[in-house]
């Protein structure tokens, strides 16, 4: 779809890397000629990960939980060591869990929130004050979740990832001084590891409730991510690009 070279030399973060969109979207980065950093909490799995990466170009990981500031200025003081400067960063380190609303207790809220929300502002924040903003120059794209019409079954996610669709918005226009373009992904429902959690009912025929009849696959997700941190998307900043099949304009993917 795109030319060899196209990311080449450019240094790219993905947090949550190690596995299902997150790992295919570094994988992307490093057939095109990136240099790539992934992040995770989990260290031994995310080596792994990066293990095999490395087979297609450099790639490097760093353990690290995006909601402990301290972890995520470790990260950022890695990378400028090892390659002294930051492209592009990919939010997609997040997690949900599937709950009725009066069913989740204050812990699930809060771990939901501080994972999807405030993770996501940490690492925007310190990477541009690190890097974007005295280069003058980064792109940035968050992995959200289809929420178009609300998001029920999981009213935690569905208002965090609001949140980072509003801040995404934001910072697209107090941030263009800078040069720095700030987009999101609005995947709907992709065949990845990051199904594993939900139950088995729940996802029962959940392709007859899509437009297209069937999943999404990490590799789509991956070559949006990789379009819009190219060079063929430099005029496009503030947008949130929605991968769903049509989903978010026809029926409810979870039955009440």
């Amino acid at each position: 779809m795109f030319i060899k070279d196209l990311l080449k030399d450019k240094v790219i973060l993905v947090t949550g890397g190690r596995s299902g969109i997150g790992y295919q979207i570094a994988r992307s980065c490093l057939l095109y000629g990136a240099v790539v950093y992934i992040t995770s909490r989990k260290e031994e799995k995310l080596k792994a990960a990066a293990k095999k990466l490395k087979e297609l170009g450099p790639c490097y990981a760093i353990a690290g939980d995006i909601r402990a500031v301290e972890q995520v200025q470790n990260v950022a003081e890695h990378i400028k060591a090892l390659s002294g400067r930051l492209d592009i960063l990919v939010n997609n380190a997040g997690g949900q869990f599937p709950a009725p609303a009066q069913d989740i207790s204050p812990n699930g809220w809060n771990a939901v929130i501080n994972n999807n929300l405030n993770g996501t502002w940490y690492m925007t924040q310190i990477m541009a004050k690190e890097f974007f903003i005295p280069q003058q120059s980064g792109s940035i794209i968050n992995i959200i979740a289809n929420m178009f019409r609300g998001f029920p079954g999981m009213v935690h996610t569905g208002a965090a990832r609001a949140g980072v669709d509003n801040i995404t918005k934001t910072l697209a226009v107090e941030w263009s001084r800078f040069n720095i373009r700030i987009n999101a992904i609005a995947p709907g429902i992709i065949q990845s590891t990051g199904l594993e959690q939900y139950p088995p009912e729940l996802l029962k025929d959940v392709s007859d409730r899509i437009p297209l009849k069937r999943l999404g696959t990490t590799k789509e997700v991956a070559d949006l991510a990789v379009f819009l941190m190219s060079p063929m998307a430099n005029f496009i900043t503030g947008e949130t690009i929605y991968i769903d099949g049509g989903q978010r304009l026809w029926g409810d993917v979870f039955e009440f």
